[in-house]
């Protein structure tokens, strides 16, 4: 059973519906460490050393956050940015976080169709988070394709339940699964 790691930013958490359906669903599971960034950093004080050695215990680490104006909030960028140091995530001696399993799990007021070439944002969730890709690969991770809630804005209660339990069997897949790759895990993918 792997350790899951999820690192949830969302500097507005208490009005997402959906972001904290998806924190609802995925409370309490074994195994499964969330880690609400905005509640432990309000000043954006980052206690590096503490969020090493939460990230040296996990095998599947999860950036879970809303997706704003392409990217993630930017409390999670500064975590990116100063947790993953040069000399222990990455270069000369950075091997801390070789072969551990990375994802984003995003949520989007857009809809899936909005993201592609014929989409008004001209681009696929894929290609926009390949940023995210790059910075795994850096760290000698294995990066999976990004959970994708998406068209937040007009989701029924119905449609959000459902995605919020295809969540939690997706955390439980990533931690119980012998074999993760993007084809394992294809049936969890909205």
């Amino acid at each position: 059973m792997r350790k899951i790691l999820v690192l949830f930013a969302h500097p507005k958490f208490e009005h997402s519906a959906a972001n904290q359906a998806l924190i609802h669903a995925i409370t309490g599971l074994e195994n499964v460490e969330i880690r609400d960034l905005y509640e432990l950093y309000p000043e954006f004080n980052i206690s590096i050393q503490k969020e090493q050695e939460v990230l040296f215990e996990a095998e599947v680490v999860i950036w879970q956050h809303p997706f704003y104006w392409y990217s993630c909030p930017p409390l999670l960028k500064q975590w990116i940015d100063l947790v993953l140091e040069f000399g222990w995530a990455y270069g000369p001696g950075g091997v801390y976080l070789k072969n551990k399993y990375i994802l984003n799990a995003i949520t989007s007021g857009g809809t899936k169709e909005t993201y592609g070439l014929e989409g008004r944002n001209r681009f696929t969730i894929k290609e926009l988070l390949q940023p995210f890709e790059q910075t795994a690969k850096l760290c000698l991770m294995n990066y999976l394709p990004a959970f994708h809630l998406a068209g937040t804005h007009r989701i029924s209660q119905e449609n959000l339940a459902v995605s919020a339990a295809k969540y939690r069997e997706f955390l439980i897949q990533l931690r119980d699964s012998d074999v993760l790759t993007e084809e394992s895990l294809a049936e969890y993918y909205l």
